[in-house]
């Protein structure tokens, strides 16, 4: 597989990361500043001004001296043009992810997660932006509930920018990702905050999810930036838990309370539908659905990432997915976090 030196591909570039003040936005963060010291400027983009006054005190200008923070929201089109003045890549993160605030506040999800990803096309197009990575999430799969179908229609938003591009020399993908362990409101900070209290509230007893680690995701979103060809979404081969299971690694001698599905929430995850499987690929650590018609040949895409086609009817769920982690696995994974 022919891959590009990153280090050749950043020297003097800049990158913009939108909601970069977020657990994957920070880690990316850091990962970029210590890895990659001849970046020319790395933008914090975001709208709470609070979360980027905290984050400066751990990453200051004084210390970084490419580093810059910008206040914006990626709903204000003119903001984001005058932010992408002189950016060569951009990391779209920002969003509105909780399921059942969505649910609530359907209209702000809808102006986030749609409005934004219109809005970040749009500058792009605009600006001189060679590469956008979004990143996305299982629930955009098969959708059931309003966060999962504004980021399904973010993903096609970016796919199909790929089409209207004319002749600049710009690539729009996305990453598809899990559950990130250990991330904000996510279930593990939840669980180790109620550690000990004599019950852990448990929504069913079936509920798998897909996991990822916070590093894991970090290297994906940086494997795409690099290999990405325009229109593909990247999925990660990361194993499941069970939700007993991870309560039981967490807090053997709770008791476990059944307090129901809350709205919008799925009993297993999925991030591979079969009716995606017609343009999936395995390309090793991760699958790739490619756009039904991309702008560059599918035999050159196989040839170089020695792709393999998965099987018509191929589905990838956190119920059958054969990498199961135990309670003992999932203690391990918890040390590191």
């Amino acid at each position: 597989m022919k891959l590009i030196n990153l280090k050749n591909m950043l020297n003097n570039k800049t990158i913009l990361i939108t909601g970069g003040t977020g657990s994957l936005g920070k880690a990316l963060v850091k990962r970029i500043l210590n890895d990659y010291p001849d970046l020319k400027r790395l933008i914090i983009y975001s709208r709470d001004e609070q979360k980027q006054f905290q984050m400066a005190q751990e990453f200051s200008n004084k210390d970084f001296p490419s580093l810059r923070y910008f206040i914006g929201d990626v709903r204000d089109k003119d903001r984001l043009i005058r932010a992408f003045e002189g950016v060569d890549y951009v990391i779209h993160a920002a969003a509105m992810k909780h399921v059942h605030i969505s649910e609530y506040n359907p209209d702000e999800c809808i102006k986030t997660n749609i409005g934004g990803a219109e809005n970040i096309i749009s500058a792009s197009l605009f600006s001189n932006v060679s590469k956008v990575i979004s990143l996305s999430t299982d629930k955009a799969c098969a959708p059931i509930n309003l966060y999962g179908a504004t980021k399904l229609t973010s993903d096609k938003l970016f796919v199909a920018a790929n089409n209207i591009k004319g002749s600049k020399d710009i690539k729009f993908s996305v990453v598809r990702y899990g559950n990130v362990m250990g991330s904000n409101g996510s279930v593990v900070p939840f669980f180790i905050k109620n550690k000990g209290k004599g019950f852990l509230p448990i929504t069913d007893k079936s509920m798998t999810r897909f996991n990822i680690l916070l590093n894991q995701a970090v290297e994906m979103v940086i494997y795409a930036l690099i290999n990405s060809w325009g229109g593909e979404i990247f999925i990660p081969k990361i194993p499941s838990f069970n939700i007993i299971d991870l309560a039981n690694a967490i807090d053997k001698n709770s008791k476990h309370k059944i307090v129901g599905v809350r709205a919008g929430e799925k009993i297993h995850e999925e991030m591979i539908s079969p009716s995606d499987s017609y343009t999936t690929y395995d390309i090793g650590d991760y699958y790739v659905i490619i756009p039904y018609n991309p702008l560059w040949h599918v035999n050159d895409f196989i040839i170089n990432f020695n792709a393999k086609k998965v099987e018509e009817g191929f589905s990838y769920n956190s119920k059958s997915n054969p990498d199961r982690l135990d309670v003992n696995q999932i203690k391990e994974l918890l040390k590191k976090y």
